[in-house]
């Protein structure tokens, strides 16, 4: 499952496909789009990448990802007690948004907090320090994010827990939806 999920999860940012009916989001939900790249250092060095879509917030929203050639991959949706991963004609459902992403990338990865970090800011679902030596971010969770390019659309997210977790994303669009 693990494989499969991760592979589904990657190939496109990290998630679409099926034909579900999408979940509702929230009023003024924003939606944000780009690319982006997860690298797991280790033994068996994993990576993924390719464009994303996400919309909503950390309590119920959708993530669809596509391959770097634009091909839909996978899609993410969740809300409260519940999240589903479809990718093809596979699908599999998990309580948590974090349990989706620890069980498909084989790491834990903070998806709740990304909706914050991609906005430039600390998530508010947990505390945050400053980085070091006035570098441009903070760290939370066990991260650095990194902000200093944060003017071209960039965030660089990095878990120096072994096995070392790179996120890297690049904002291409960020909208509000009705």
């Amino acid at each position: 499952m693990r494989r499969g999920a991760g592979q589904a999860l990657a190939c496109a940012a990290v998630l679409l496909a099926g034909c579900a009916t999408p979940l509702p989001t929230a009023p003024g939900a924003e939606r944000l789009s780009g690319r982006l790249a997860v690298r797991i250092a280790g033994q068996a060095e994993r990576s993924v990448s390719g464009g994303f879509e996400l919309t909503g917030n950390a309590e119920r929203g959708e993530l669809l990802l596509s391959t770097p050639l634009g091909t839909t991959a996978a899609r993410a949706q969740w809300s409260p007690g519940r999240a589903v991963l479809r990718s093809g004609s596979d699908e599999w459902r998990f309580e948590t948004l974090d349990a989706l992403a620890t069980q498909a990338l084989g790491e834990p990865v903070p998806l709740a907090a990304l909706f914050d970090w991609l906005r430039g800011r600390p998530w508010p679902g947990a505390s945050s320090q400053p980085r070091e030596a006035d570098q441009p971010g903070f760290v939370q969770l066990g991260w650095q994010v990194d902000l200093s390019r944060w003017a071209d659309g960039w965030v660089d997210a990095r878990r120096s827990a072994p096995p070392e977790v790179t996120v890297r994303a690049r904002l291409d669009r960020h909208t509000a939806t009705e």
